[in-house]
């Protein structure tokens, strides 16, 4: 009998790159600051040797971080992506298992290296990012049916799948085929600029809930203020976010409208954030519970993550988390 999941994440599986640096350093690499570009193999070989400093290396992605922080949580989830038949994909592979993700329903390939996310942080706690997709780009269009979304509920798709449009349309026809309803992350203003042209359709007719913050709603709506961005994205999506940093976020189903605070603290890095800040509120959301819960809920793990490098959670702290969220 096939287990049962009520989320599957849908990404580029990456080995997170972490590395602090100047703005002097970030200064001589190509691109804005705090935005995501797509490099070669080679290229974040070259970034990664300029740096002198210590780069730590962790599982990442936008989706599988998502799904890691809901499984922290007690979500039974699973992960479709894919990864290259190496030492990193095995690394990769193995800290999403010891997360207590279902990693059955992972493709695999011979030619291309798992792919590599290296993120440069600044000391303002800013990431930008050079990512190297590697294997991740390999996932064809006649690799994803309906089948990989079977006993499923919900699938949670990262926005840098739309750099290839093709696939990304694939992905959501087959997760609606199978049932599921769909949660987006718009990952990056970049993703936005690249997509806009379809992006209201691709909305309309697949996404339940759409996640933005203040740099893609702008990119979305053209307007600096994040009202304007939850009211444009809401004529799309049944359940709209817009993360606002430091000041929390707005949030907005139907008519009911929602402004819930972060938790103040000091940030190291900004790795992960918006990704585990999703594993929040979706969580929230599929245990039944109203906007600002779900909002609360979110700002309990968005303010944890900022205060380390890199995504990962210590078991320690995921036991604080939960304490805190089951006193909601």
């Amino acid at each position: 009998m096939q287990t049962s999941f009520q989320l599957i994440g849908i990404g580029s599986p990456l080995v997170d790159m972490l590395a602090h640096v100047s703005d002097d350093y970030l200064a001589g690499i190509a691109g804005e600051k705090g935005g995501m570009e797509l490099v070669d193999h080679v290229d974040i070989d070259q970034i990664i040797a300029q740096h002198d400093g210590v780069v730590h290396q962790v599982s990442g992605g936008s989706a599988a971080n998502t799904i890691i922080g809901l499984s922290k949580l007690g979500v039974n989830c699973t992960f479709l992506g894919k990864l290259g038949k190496d030492n990193l994909g095995e690394f990769y592979l193995e800290s999403l298992v010891s997360a207590g993700v279902c990693t059955r329903r992972f493709k695999h390939c011979a030619v291309s290296p798992t792919g590599r996310c290296l993120s440069m942080i600044t000391p303002d706690s800013e990431r930008t990012c050079r990512t190297f997709l590697g294997a991740a780009m390999n996932l064809a269009v006649d690799e994803v049916t309906a089948v990989d979304f079977e006993a499923c509920d919900h699938a949670h798709i990262e926005g840098y799948k739309l750099f290839n449009r093709d696939l990304t349309y694939r992905l959501l026809e087959s997760a609606k085929e199978a049932g599921c309803t769909v949660s987006l992350d718009l990952a990056s203003f970049e993703v936005v600029h690249y997509n806009r042209d379809i992006l209201d359709d691709l909305l309309f007719r697949f996404v339940d809930i759409v996640f933005a913050n203040e740099d893609e709603s702008r990119a979305f709506c053209g307007s600096d203020d994040p009202h304007e961005g939850l009211a444009s994205l809401s004529r799309f999506c049944e359940v709209t976010a817009v993360k606002v940093g430091a000041d929390g976020a707005y949030l907005r189903r139907g008519d009911d409208v929602v402004k819930v605070d972060a938790h103040r603290v000091d940030a190291v890095d900004t790795t992960g954030a918006g990704d585990l800040w999703a594993s929040g509120f979706l969580y929230g959301y599929f245990n039944g519970h109203d906007l600002e819960t779900c909002g609360k809920m979110a700002s309990i793990i968005g303010a944890n993550v900022v205060q380390r490098i890199g995504a990962t959670i210590p078991e320690d702290d995921w036991k604080v988390i939960r304490s805190h969220m089951h006193g909601l």
